[in-house]
């Protein structure tokens, strides 16, 4: 990326309390650089200091996020090299940027779903895509779909959007990745699915409603960024 500091572009969905994402964004203040924060989807009442784009909730989780996505690419007040993030994407770390990052071929992503008995949407969905990607000459293209910052260019993504506008959920992550030939660093993902064991060491986290709320990962996030942050309403909650 540039020698400007990055925005960042969250998709929120409706949720008024997002106790995830005002944990996120204090890990963001303190380990990620950035210009600006834009939330695209609903707006929590509590947040100030940030840019809001409204787009519809009224689709799939899948076809929303794509809507806030295009909506972030399509603003010209967005920097054109921004960071796509989750509402629940913790920087436990400080980078000085944010590095690219992949989870290894969608080939070997999609066998550890389905030996594990998934074949839903979401697997449908890396299927299509990996079919898509194939069928445009990379041979064993690389997921992007960890639950980690993703730095991305504008035109890059609206592309990658334009590309596979046909399938009903596209792993826009990926799609972008492969067809702008980012390469990267391979690492395992890093949500957090049991409110038990996690790796405390990682430089990242992601979490589940239940394994924020009720888990050790939980606890752990909340103890590391106890006080609020410039994005926080005072004295809202």
């Amino acid at each position: 990326m540039s020698g400007e500091l990055p925005d960042i572009v969250v998709p929120v969905r409706q949720d008024p309390i997002n106790g995830q994402l005002r944990y996120a964004l204090r890990s963001w203040v303190a380990n990620l650089p950035h210009r600006r924060v834009w939330i695209a989807g609903c707006r929590p009442p509590w947040l100030t200091g940030v840019r809001h784009l409204p787009t519809p909730q009224n689709g799939t989780k899948y076809r929303n996020t794509t809507l806030a996505v295009r909506a972030a690419c399509e603003h010209p007040d967005v920097s054109d090299e921004f960071l796509l993030c989750n509402d629940d994407f913790f920087v436990m770390e400080p980078v000085d940027r944010m590095p690219v990052l992949h989870r290894g071929p969608i080939s070997e992503v999609m066998h550890n779903y389905t030996r594990r008995g998934y074949n839903g949407r979401y697997v449908r969905g890396m299927r299509e895509t990996r079919d898509l990607l194939v069928g445009l000459g990379y041979e064993e293209p690389l997921s992007y779909e960890l639950h980690v910052p993703l730095p991305v260019v504008k035109a890059g993504m609206l592309h990658a959007l334009e590309v596979g506008a046909g399938l009903d959920v596209l792993h826009k992550r990926t799609a972008y990745g492969v067809l702008n030939e980012l390469g990267g660093e391979r690492i395992a993902d890093v949500k957090v699915l049991t409110r038990h064991g996690f790796p405390k060491d990682s430089g990242f986290l992601s979490t589940m409603p239940d394994t924020f709320a009720a888990g050790a990962v939980g606890r752990h996030i909340r103890a590391a960024f106890p006080q609020p942050c410039r994005y926080e309403r005072q004295g809202a909650r």
